[in-house]
């Protein structure tokens, strides 16, 4: 349904809007709001956020239609105008369409031109409203899809090498915040959502930082991957980072006392990239898999508070770059060896 603000201070036009329109309105296409000047029509604006457009006169007390148009212009930039008046010379129309207005008719009404022009205007109207919700609903994707990804499904190749995979070198990281149970348990959800977006928050500053990728959200968990030229050492130091940091972040205390730590595996070697998931379902996610990536997540869920937990192999590959304790050896899920662990400091 349409909803249509008629601007003018002659009341006996709303008699003759309501006749004229009576069918469409009893059938629920159109709803009228009307208002007798310009300072008026800015109330009910702010009454009716749901207008799709105005028709306007030109000369009314207070406050005229075409200063009302220029408000709008300003207030409204998506609200289309259309001046209903008697006033038609050239002075006028130029005035208002300088002023934004989408179309001009003469009094005395013709109601079949507008009809007409009411059915056009709203037409656009609709065009725009679709364009914003395009614009919304891309703008709300970045916020869930990497750039990269967005400009790959833009591209002629995208249906042609959606089910590609590829196999590459990179670095894994797990990030989980410690012990996070606990907020879930003494705070309403708002909070707790609220809480785990300010944590989330600072882990991706410093995993964007030094150049990683946030591969997903699990829980209250990160998963990020780092890629390209020295993708292990930007990985060890994003966590150091991360760590550092949320450490410093204050204590939370509502019935108990929490302190924000992490625990962190890294892993490094090569993996599956590619889009990963149900192409019948059309939900795929562009990510990583592989054993390093599973033996990462263990090693994170072995790790203690504030530790970086990484095995001998990726030790091996940091060739000295960082001082590191030996934490003893465990038995790794779907591993037949014990794994020898040691923490990053």
């Amino acid at each position: 349904m349409a909803k249509i603000l008629v601007v003018d201070d002659e009341t006996d036009l709303e008699v003759l809007i309501r006749q004229k329109f009576r069918k469409k309105i009893k059938n629920k296409e159109y709803d009228f709001v009307f208002a007798i000047n310009g300072s008026d029509a800015l109330e009910k604006l702010g009454e009716h956020q749901d207008i799709d457009m105005v028709l306007s006169d030109i000369n009314m007390p207070q406050m005229d239609g075409l200063t009302l148009l220029g408000k709008l212009n300003v207030q409204k930039p998506l609200l289309k105008s259309v001046i209903v008046s008697a006033y038609g010379d050239m002075k006028n129309i130029r005035t208002a369409m300088n002023r934004g207005a989408y179309d001009f008719i003469t009094k005395p009404i013709d109601f079949e031109d507008l009809t007409i022009t009411m059915e056009k205007t709203l037409v656009h109207v609709n065009q725009i409203k679709e364009t914003v919700k395009a614009l919304q609903e891309n703008n709300i994707l970045k916020m869930y899809v990497d750039e990269n990804v967005i400009n790959f499904m833009s591209s002629r190749d995208f249906e042609k090498t959606i089910m590609d995979s590829e196999n590459i070198e990179a670095t894994v990281v797990f990030i989980d915040i410690c012990k996070f149970t606990a907020i879930s348990e003494n705070y309403n959800p708002s909070e707790v959502v609220k809480i785990l977006n300010t944590y989330f928050d600072v882990m991706v500053k410093d995993i964007i930082a030094h150049k990683g990728e946030v591969d997903k959200f699990i829980g209250d968990a990160v998963m990020a991957v780092f890629k390209g030229e020295k993708h292990l050492t930007n990985a060890v130091k994003a966590a150091k980072s991360i760590r550092k940091n949320i450490e410093e972040l204050p204590s939370l205390e509502h019935g108990i006392k929490y302190k924000p730590k992490v625990s962190i595996g890294i892993n490094t070697g090569d993996m599956v990239s590619g889009n990963i998931g149900s192409a019948t379902l059309k939900r795929l996610d562009y990510t990583v898999i592989g054993d390093i990536v599973n033996t990462a997540q263990r090693l994170q869920n072995a790790a203690k508070e504030n530790q970086i937990i990484v095995n001998e192999d990726t030790l091996s590959k940091l060739e000295g770059q960082f001082e590191y304790s030996d934490e003893g050896e465990v038995t790794l899920k779907n591993k037949a060896k014990a794994t020898k662990l040691f923490d990053i400091k």
